[in-house]
């Protein structure tokens, strides 16, 4: 075996393992994360043919892996753990201080082994967009983004913000702002962040009438935002799946009430 870098040519087989673990990975996350830390999307390699996959990306002093995956006929062998050893030590030497990833119950023994400690939940939450009305919004730059994104996580996201908000609808009022991303299967609701529950209320709103009644949407939150589970449980969402969001290193500067939805799901936070 092999560890090689991640190249753009693996893009078909990294999805097909992407897609058999029911993961909402799209091809433009393959793409931003080859662009932006290339050192850190890595390959595992038998007899020149892809096996397994690991990806990272770093935010400041933060780094987040995301797409550990393993070909099921070779799970139990040690691959994954030499894939996560290899990331870990590329974002720390790239200045990380802080680790971030998703992982499920039955992956959770396997991280806690390599000194990540559980710090939230994420809940994913599905339900559809409404007609009518009108979606309102604020002007707003960058800057108004980022410091925002950064009451809750404790760093600056640049790169992943930038990105998601061209290729999605921004919504924004003074305190809040919501992304809403095309998808295969609908929109992806988030980035979500906000200051207080009324300013979520609003943002919510307004991002389901821009998709439409016909549509989808769907979003993962932290379970310790109790305001973003009562406001979409009182907008019909339903909870179809959850993770544990585990962290490494330094103890982040994380305000869970200031988050109300991922940036992705689960990849690259």
């Amino acid at each position: 075996m092999k560890i090689v870098p991640l190249l753009h040519e693996d893009e078909k087989a990294f999805l097909a393992l992407a897609a058999e673990e029911r993961w909402i990975c799209g091809r433009w996350e393959f793409d931003f994360l080859l662009r932006h830390f290339p050192q850190g999307c890595l390959a595992a390699s038998m007899d020149g043919t892809p096996v397994a996959f690991i990806t990272s990306i770093k935010y400041g002093k933060s780094g987040w892996i995301g797409n550990l995956v393993v070909r099921r006929d070779l799970r139990g062998k040690g691959i994954g753990s030499t894939l996560m050893k290899k990331v870990l030590e590329t974002l720390v030497d790239a200045g990380a201080r802080t680790l971030w990833l998703t992982a499920s119950e039955a992956g959770k023994s396997i991280y806690e082994r390599f000194g990540f400690s559980t710090v939230d939940m994420v809940k994913r939450w599905y339900g559809m967009g409404t007609s009518g009305g009108r979606a309102e919004s604020e002007d707003f730059s960058l800057t108004d983004i980022l410091e925002i994104d950064r009451a809750g996580w404790g760093d600056l996201r640049e790169a992943i913000l930038k990105e998601v908000m061209e290729r999605g609808t921004v919504n924004f009022f003074h305190g809040g702002f919501l992304i809403g991303q095309p998808a295969d299967e609908g929109v992806q609701l988030g980035p979500w962040g906000a200051d207080i529950l009324g300013t979520a209320g609003k943002l919510l709103d307004g991002a389901r009438i821009i998709v439409g009644s016909d549509t989808r949407v769907f979003l993962d939150a932290p379970v310790r935002n109790v305001n973003a589970s009562m406001l979409l449980h009182s907008r019909g969402f339903t909870i179809e799946g959850s993770a544990l969001l585990m962290f490494l290193g330094e103890r982040p500067a994380y305000d869970p009430t200031r988050i109300y939805a991922l940036a992705t799901m689960g990849s690259m936070g």
